[in-house]
C-alpha cells in the first residue's frame, strides 16, 4: 500500500515538471500545424492535466513555499539541478560536445564539494556555464529535428521524440535510480514539489492567456528548439510566413 501511494504521488506531481520547459521563454504562437496534428486529443489531455494541477500540485506547492524559506528553497533546487549531471554528461558525449562535457564535469565537482553537495551554486559565481542536455536533444542532433507535439496524461507536454528520450533520462538520473532500486520516492517527490513551487509566479500568465493550451504548446516547442540549437535557433522563414498569411 505504501508503494502504491508513493507512485500515485509521483504521477500526480510529475505532470507539472513541464512548466520548467516553458516558463523561461516568451511563446511564439505560430506553431506549424504539422507539429500538432493530434490537437483534438492533446487538448483533452491538457484540460485533464490542468484540473489535476489545480486540485493537487498547486496547493502542495503553495504550502511548500509557505513553510520553507526562500534561501533553503533555492538551495534545494540547486541540489537537484546538480544531480542531473550524469544525464547531461552522457548526452554531451553522445552529441560529440567533448569540451562541454569537461566543463560540465568541472562544474559538478565544484558544486558538489565547495558548494556542499550542490546546495550552493558556486560554479555560476565564477562563471562556469551550466549545460542541460537530455536524450531528446541528442536525437534531434542526430537528425530527428521535427517531431509531433504530444500531451501525455499526468506527465504533460512532450514531442514524440522527447517522450522517447525521457526513458533514457529516467534510467540514468540518480533520483530515478534511487526510486527504482531502493523503492524510495521521497527525493523524487521533493524534487517535483520544489520545481512546481519555483514556477508558481508563472501561473498568472497561464491563467490570463486567451488560450492556455496554445501558450504552453508554443512555449514548450520554442524552448525545446532553443535548447537543441544551444541558444541559437535558426531564424524563422519570414518570407514563407508572409506567403502563408
Amino acid at each position: 500500500m505504501r508503494k502504491s501511494r508513493q507512485i500515485l504521488v509521483f504521477m500526480v506531481l510529475a505532470n507539472f515538471a513541464f512548466l520548467g520547459g516553458c516558463a523561461s521563454t516568451q511563446p511564439v504562437t505560430m506553431t506549424d500545424p504539422e507539429n500538432d496534428p493530434w490537437e483534438a486529443y492533446n487538448r483533452k489531455i491538457h484540460s485533464f492535466n490542468m484540473k489535476l494541477d489545480k486540485a493537487v500540485a498547486r496547493p502542495v506547492a503553495k504550502g511548500y513555499n509557505a513553510v520553507v524559506p526562500e534561501a533553503p528553497r533555492r538551495g534545494i533546487r540547486n541540489f537537484f539541478r546538480n544531480l542531473s549531471f550524469p544525464v547531461t554528461f552522457l548526452n554531451l558525449i553522445l552529441q560529440g560536445k567533448f569540451q562541454d562535457s569537461l566543463t560540465a564535469t568541472g562544474r559538478f565537482l565544484m558544486n558538489s564539494s565547495i558548494g556542499v553537495l550542490g546546495f550552493f551554486d558556486v560554479a555560476s559565481d565564477v562563471e562556469i556555464p551550466y549545460h542541460e542536455e537530455d536524450f531528446g536533444q541528442t536525437l534531434a542532433v542526430w537528425g530527428w529535428k521535427d517531431s509531433r507535439y504530444l500531451v501525455m496524461p499526468v506527465f504533460g507536454p512532450y514531442t514524440a521524440r522527447d517522450f522517447l528520450g525521457r526513458s533514457f533520462y529516467g534510467y540514468f538520473h540518480p533520483i530515478s535510480y534511487v526510486a527504482r532500486e531502493y523503492n524510495n520516492y521521497i527525493p523524487m517527490v521533493v524534487d517535483l514539489i520544489s520545481l512546481r513551487a519555483e514556477l508558481l509566479p508563472f501561473q498568472a500568465e497561464i491563467d490570463a492567456a486567451n488560450d492556455p493550451y496554445v501558450l504552453i504548446r508554443d512555449a514548450y516547442l520554442q524552448n525545446r528548439e532553443f535548447k537543441i540549437y544551444d541558444g541559437e535557433p535558426p531564424a524563422p522563414d519570414y518570407d514563407a510566413l508572409l506567403e502563408e498569411y
